[in-house]
């Protein structure tokens, strides 16, 4: 499978299935075929537009091959994503698992994923050449559930090395914001293919609790992976690109391909992605007791592309 993210940007937009492929129409004129993509190549699709129409047949072959369907509203914010009930041969057995797995554990494993985050943080900083003691002087103060919030802290102290320290995050706002807003949905709808495929329940969270929050376990496992959205940001600001367009989509989404660092070697953003969400039902089955968390540092593409500006 390639894997690829699809996103339908264009009003003017018909989705259907035919023959294997989702297939792209105009709406408008003689509602002529503007694309076509192989189903199974697919692993999210995208919709970022109001006058998109598509049909109940293709979302039932989304959903059959684990693909999510997402909706987007103003400022490109996910609202909300269309999952299969049926994602794992044994996802019965595992969300039972995750459903009694103890407050003490859990605790435990969102300690990890934070420390991981400052990790990242810390090396996102170092690419660009700002100061990194401030992170890394947090991760050993995170104590297990983070009662101390030391995640906040480190956020406050993050945004404004990384961006300024006029710089303030609004998921309502525009520029780095909107970017940022894009690429997380990105990662977003990639983590949440993730968590389905391991068999696990995306609502039933290590930390996140927000009654009105549908993807708890998703928002928490994306957590590492969302420095690699701001690095590309900075990037692309540095390059003066601070708004979204189609070049600026193509270029967040490619962050999902980038090769990582983890304990068995190299692998691409989305595979580490999986490998997270599967060590954490291996960790609620009794079978491991650590997440698999990439190692700190950069994708080895984007480190590249970084020092080449």
């Amino acid at each position: 499978m390639i894997d690829r993210i699809v996103e339908i940007a264009d009003d003017r937009r018909h989705l259907l299935v035919h023959r294997g492929f989702m297939v792209v129409r105009d709406t408008e004129g003689e509602r002529a075929e503007l694309g076509q993509v192989p189903l199974d190549d697919i692993s999210a699709v995208i919709a970022n537009a109001h006058g998109i129409t598509y049909t109940n047949n293709l979302l039932v072959a989304l959903a059959e091959r684990g693909a999510p369907f997402v909706l987007c509203g103003a400022n490109h914010n996910a609202v909300g994503m269309l999952l299969t009930l049926n994602g794992h041969h044994v996802q019965a057995r595992r969300i039972e698992a995750q459903v009694a797995a103890t407050l003490p554990m859990r605790k435990r494993l969102w300690a990890s994923i934070v420390k991981s985050k400052l990790e990242q943080q810390a090396a996102a900083l170092e690419a660009i050449g700002a100061p990194t003691a401030p992170l890394n002087a947090l991760v050993s103060k995170v104590r297990s559930g983070d009662p101390d919030n030391i995640e906040a802290q480190g956020a406050r102290r993050y945004w404004g090395l990384l961006f300024g320290a006029d710089f303030r995050r609004d998921s309502g706002g525009d520029g780095r914001n909107a970017l940022l807003n894009y690429g997380y949905t990105v990662v977003r709808a990639a983590a949440a293919r993730a968590v389905v495929a391991a068999g696990l329940h995306p609502s039933l969270g290590l930390h996140h609790s927000n009654d009105s929050n549908a993807m708890r376990l998703v928002d928490d496992l994306m957590e590492p992976f969302r420095p690699l959205i701001d690095l590309r940001v900075w990037q692309l600001c540095r390059a003066h690109e601070a708004r979204v367009t189609p070049e600026s989509k193509r270029a967040l989404v490619r962050t999902l391909y980038d090769d990582m660092q983890t304990a068995a070697g190299v692998t691409p953003v989305t595979v580490c992605l999986q490998k997270l969400a599967t060590s954490l039902a291996q960790v609620f089955e009794g079978v491991r007791d650590k997440l698999d968390l990439p190692l700190p540092g950069l994708p080895l593409t984007l480190a590249g592309q970084l020092g080449d500006t």
